[in-house]
């Protein structure tokens, strides 16, 4: 399939951002690029930052909460097979496809990159990203664009378990004053609600830990919301699946993985 690559991609992100509606794909060129970890912080016994500052960073973009991008591992046997960059500005990546798994930008500032990464148990990554060290290098391919929301809604439901947090805290960081929100997170371990959010007026959060069969669909369904209220969905595929009868034109829902399923594509 071919993909259109639009030179104004940036403006396109903004002006959707602006005046648009509904949830909007926004295609970038896609890049790739290795740099070193310069900073680690353990953000909850759950959730790592790791910040990769480099000159390969040089061209990396990323404009909204649902960028997201792809860590590329070695083989067992430790060779790197790194895709390329094409004429098309997209990837050609070797044969077999080497192990990669996706991650949300939780900042990018024109220098540093920041990933916030979730420590499932048993994850390949996940157990990379627990001895991951300062000064070891990472290679980064995307983002590939992301499904841009507006900002011109009064008020806006965000609902995620951990997966879905850092894209959640980007857009409370980087939106514009004004709208009310209720930002619904659903966690495994009282411990992860201690991952840290920006200060932001007009927030109510609630704070649920998982037991049994996930309740964060069910709360959602239950918020005394105004009518145009726009919904933000991020996490485990089926935990989110109940969320998609809200108005698709009034929503952005996406499952960022799946229990049983290793290496799910975004959905």
């Amino acid at each position: 399939m071919t993909r259109t690559i639009h030179p104004d991609f940036a403006d396109r992100v903004a002006a959707h951002q602006r005046t648009g509606r509904g949830a909007v794909r926004v295609p970038y060129p896609i890049g790739v690029c290795t740099v070193p970890i310069a900073a680690r912080t353990d953000l909850t016994p759950f959730m790592v930052r790791l910040e990769l500052n480099g000159p390969d960073l040089a061209g990396f973009h990323s404009y909204q909460a649902d960028d997201h991008v792809k860590i590329v591992f070695p083989d067992d046997d430790g060779t790197w097979r790194r895709p390329v960059r094409n004429a098309g500005q997209m990837l050609d990546w070797p044969h077999p496809m080497p192990l990669t798994r996706d991650y949300t930008v939780r900042r990018y500032s024109g220098e540093t990159l920041v990933l916030d990464i979730a420590l499932h148990d048993g994850g390949i990554a996940a157990e990379w990203a627990r001895t991951a060290r300062v000064g070891e290098s990472v290679t980064v391919a995307g983002p590939p664009g992301g499904k841009v929301f507006p900002y011109t809604h009064d008020h806006y439901v965000l609902a995620v378990d951990a997966t879905g947090l850092p894209a959640a805290a980007r857009w409370l960081e980087e939106a514009p004053a004004g709208p009310t929100v209720h930002l619904v997170i659903e966690v495994d371990d009282p411990v992860e609600h201690d991952y840290p959010l920006p200060q932001r007026d007009g927030v109510e959060i609630i704070r649920l830990v998982r037991s049994g069969a996930s309740a964060l669909a069910p709360t959602v369904s239950e918020l005394d919301v105004p009518a145009g209220a726009f919904l933000f969905a991020a996490g485990e595929a089926s935990d989110i699946k109940p969320l998609r009868t809200w108005p698709k034109d009034m929503a952005s829902i996406t499952g960022y993985w799946k229990r049983g399923v290793a290496g799910l594509e975004r959905e």
